[in-house]
């Protein structure tokens, strides 16, 4: 009844995700910050998605092999999502945690439609 046809509704008037792309700030040391929007998003983890593969294709653009996260805070307002990252990002692997492989990450945001830029 009702309930099939608004979910049929739903599926195909799904909003676009438009990657509205980033300032970088570098602020010293290996540490850079990056101001991204992202609009239509699912959820935070698709925005974070979208801060790795910037900072992914940042790194490989300036001869960096890897990335470490230093700290992600994202907001939402009306359907725009805005993440204010920081990373360091060196040319060896840096301690932690939360790494990304320069390489890697961007073959795989290039595999998954997520830009690098």
């Amino acid at each position: 009844g009702l309930s099939a046809a608004l979910t049929a509704c739903t599926a195909t008037e799904a909003p676009e995700v438009a990657y509205l792309g980033a300032k970088v700030a570098p602020m010293g040391e290996d540490l850079y910050e990056f101001d991204a929007t992202i609009e239509g998003a699912r959820d935070i983890a698709e925005v974070e998605d979208y801060v790795t593969c910037l900072v992914a294709g940042y790194a490989r653009e300036n001869g960096q092999g890897f990335a470490r996260k230093v700290r992600t805070i994202v907001t939402e307002e009306g359907g725009v999502w805005s993440a204010d990252a920081v990373y360091s990002i060196t040319p060896a692997l840096p301690r932690g945690a939360k790494t990304i492989d320069a390489e890697v990450t961007a073959a795989d945001c290039a595999a998954r439609g997520i830009p690098t830029v």
